[in-house]
């Protein structure tokens, strides 16, 4: 069995590896690795979220996740290896600012729920109150205060299969389909009257 360093040693930590030898899965892990580097699928992926959670942690390791929101795109791709965003003003508890001043290690799960496909990135972030990086970030036009940027430093990525993902749809999407069969329901309706019509009329 190879002991070469992984990039998901970031998360198979020895205790980790313990368990997966126990229980029969350490020699899959062992024969495959995660990326450490944003690929052009991940990419794309990241591009249709609109939203995901960010994991922090205290310096004494309290853990604490944080859903963060916006249009698609909100979450930028600055280049393969860092992500950012406009942290908008919210609650005012400041748990992921505060976390981040003493323990900047960080993990990003985004869900996308209509294909049950996920994407776990795990890597360090930092704050930055940078006016001209935070006007870049702000979506245009989106109606949110920003406080600051959230600048992600990628180490490594995962996907995951589907298994146990439930299906749901975007609120938007289902009220566009909906819009669109009330409207080929309208059309279909008034297409049968008009059959009716012409067959009581006895036209041809």
């Amino acid at each position: 069995m190879s002991s070469k360093p992984h990039v998901s040693d970031i998360a198979f930590t020895p205790s980790v590896k313990a368990v997966q030898s126990v229980r029969g899965s350490r020699d899959f892990y062992e024969d495959r690795d995660w990326g450490d580097a944003i690929t052009p699928d991940v990419a794309a992926f990241i591009a249709e979220r609109t939203s995901f959670y960010l994991g922090t942690a205290s310096a004494d390791g309290q853990p604490y996740i944080q859903h963060r929101g916006g249009p698609k795109g909100f979450l930028h791709l600055i280049d393969e290896k860092t992500l950012a965003f406009a942290d908008f003003v919210g609650n005012r508890q400041y748990i992921t600012t505060g976390n981040l001043s003493e323990n900047n290690r960080a993990t990003i799960f985004l869900m996308d729920y209509e294909t049950r496909s996920r994407v776990k990135i795990w890597g360090y972030a930092e704050v930055s109150d940078d006016k001209t990086l935070i006007a870049q970030l702000m979506p245009e036009n989106y109606r949110a205060k920003p406080q600051q940027a959230i600048i992600f430093h990628v180490t490594a990525f995962d996907t995951n299969c589907s298994q146990h993902i439930p299906q749901m749809f975007e609120a938007s999407d289902v009220a566009s389909a909906l819009e669109y069969l009330k409207v080929r329901i309208v059309e279909l309706e008034t297409e049968l009257a008009a059959l009716k019509n012409e067959k009581s009329t006895g036209q041809t």
